[in-house]
């Protein structure tokens, strides 16, 4: 399976700081979702920014063509997937797993065009 980074998801425990520090450092334009969350795009791909209790951190999810298929790969070689979320408008769905060692990553099947 090959697979490229296709979005990031971005965990604060400040959001309004971290909106206001990646717009200032990359120059990505921040589209807020409420209080707590929104999303940057960058020049290729979207980046999600949270807090509901995340860890700081930069999480970085993998472009699959087949979901399905991805987490059955990633849980024959020795890692651990969650179960799927639901399809997000505009974003796809998502899987967060982690490699035997607990190196956390996710995969991501992009919306359908």
């Amino acid at each position: 399976m090959h697979a490229t980074p296709t979005y990031l998801e971005i965990g604060s425990k400040d959001p309004a700081a971290s909106a206001a520090f990646f717009k200032s450092v990359f120059d990505w334009s921040f589209t807020p979702m409420g209080t707590e969350c929104g999303w940057f795009q960058t020049p290729t791909l979207k980046t999600g920014l949270h807090t509901n209790g995340a860890t700081p951190q930069i999480f970085v999810y993998f472009s699959v063509p087949d979901l399905t298929a991805a987490i059955e790969q990633v849980r024959a070689s020795g890692g651990q997937a969650d179960e799927p979320g639901p399809d997000e408008p505009g974003f796809g769905r998502f899987c967060n797993c982690r490699d035997p060692g607990g190196v956390a990553f996710g995969l991501h099947l992009a919306p359908a065009a």
